[in-house]
């Protein structure tokens, strides 16, 4: 689980900068270098143990909750992409849905975690290459199910997600 927290400058803005999902991976690179040279930021992450011992909706506000941990300024207001967040240090926020794809500062940290999960995930191939991280970067296709009947599970894997149908015999 990745998460970025950014502050923008005033004035900030880059004609590519939308919903990660809606960028191509060529300009999310472009896009998070930019968005590095010209911010304020940091990058939150939780262990597959994490999100196994908390859920994945903790392990994201407990990631999200780890990158304002690592600005080096102090926001006075949080914009959270999403419906769910708990209290930060005092500070007022605010969910939006959809935001990555409303507010400039939720689409440049949506960039940013995916940038970092990619990278992650290819460091990941090269470590436990069978599954193919590379490719699906974490989703479970069927190549990678394939690989966990094969192989069994890798030490990056959670637990508690069912993985296969038969997940109780891979334990």
């Amino acid at each position: 689980m990745v998460a970025a927290a950014v502050i923008l400058p005033q004035n900030f803005s880059h004609p590519l900068l939308n919903d990660s999902k809606q960028v191509s991976e060529k300009n999310r690179l472009i896009l998070r270098d930019y968005i590095q040279e010209h911010t304020q930021w940091a990058i939150g992450i939780c262990s597959p143990q994490e999100i196994d011992e908390i859920n994945i909706l903790n392990a994201s506000i407990l990631a999200m909750h780890k990158a304002l941990n690592a600005l080096e300024h102090v926001p006075n207001f949080i914009l959270v992409d999403g419906n769910r967040f708990k209290k930060y240090n005092n500070i007022p926020h605010a969910c939006m849905v959809k935001g990555d794809s409303r507010f400039m500062s939720i689409a440049a940290a949506s960039i940013l975690a995916k940038t970092h999960r990619d990278a992650l995930m290819q460091q990941m191939h090269l470590e436990y290459p069978v599954y193919g991280f590379n490719s699906h970067k974490g989703y479970p296709t069927l190549q990678h199910r394939k690989a966990i009947r094969e192989a069994g599970i890798s030490p990056e894997h959670r637990r508690t997600y069912k993985l296969l149908d038969e997940q109780i015999k891979l334990f």
